[in-house]
């Protein structure tokens, strides 16, 4: 595992955080579409994100969900972050876009880190950063673009995550995350093609 660790943090962390990170961190290869955290749970580890993609998820008052952003390789997530130094419960649901490796840090080391290691303040920092402008991206989408610009945008954020042309989700899935209905989606990604922007399969959507 420290191998792993020194391939993607070797140039931003110290040479003791790294060996500290190995010795008390959960290595896990985890699936693609697994619950990693659900709504109101409590959270008692970071996830640090070593191969693949985890989807954000947010819940309205009607248990309904809208993706707000994308994990990535060397990426943490902020709100968890926040879940677990303040001991509150998780308003986020956070599921494995693809088959996934993480390692999970326990909150009690993550805090002594932070007057420890001046690269873990940094590498904390900067993730709240970077989930704050994935945010306010989201927020501009729903506020911005239309839903038609809103379903490329997703399909080429995807693409890009699997490295694939092809995107493998289901109509239904691509309008949950979206916040809309199925039908609705049927229907744009049926105008879509019709403009060669896109190829629908029984199986896949391909970006053309």
């Amino acid at each position: 595992m420290e191998e792993l660790l020194i391939d993607l943090y070797g140039g931003q962390f110290e040479r003791e955080l790294l060996q500290e990170i190995a010795a008390v961190g959960v290595f896990k290869n985890v699936p693609a579409d697994t619950v990693l955290m659900d709504f109101g749970q409590y959270v008692k580890s970071m996830p640090l994100l070593l191969k693949g993609a985890i989807k954000i998820m947010r819940e309205d008052q009607d248990g309904d969900e809208l993706l707000l952003y994308f994990l990535e390789k060397g990426d943490t997530c902020a709100m968890t972050l926040s879940c677990c130094m303040g001991f509150t419960k998780s308003e986020i649901k956070a599921v494995t876009e693809t088959d996934t490796q993480l390692i999970m840090v326990p909150v009690q080391h993550m805090e002594s880190w932070l007057g420890k290691y001046k690269s873990w303040r940094g590498f904390v920092m900067d993730s709240y950063h970077d989930r704050l402008m994935e945010m306010l991206d989201a927020i501009d989408s729903i506020a911005f673009m239309n839903l038609e610009d809103r379903v490329m945008k997703l399909l080429a954020e995807k693409s890009q995550i699997t490295g694939s042309k092809d995107v493998r989700n289901t109509h239904k899935e691509i309008a949950q995350e979206l916040h809309t209905s199925r039908v609705v989606i049927s229907r744009i990604l049926k105008k879509l093609e019709n403009e060669k922007r896109i190829a629908l399969h029984r199986s896949h959507i391909t970006l053309l």
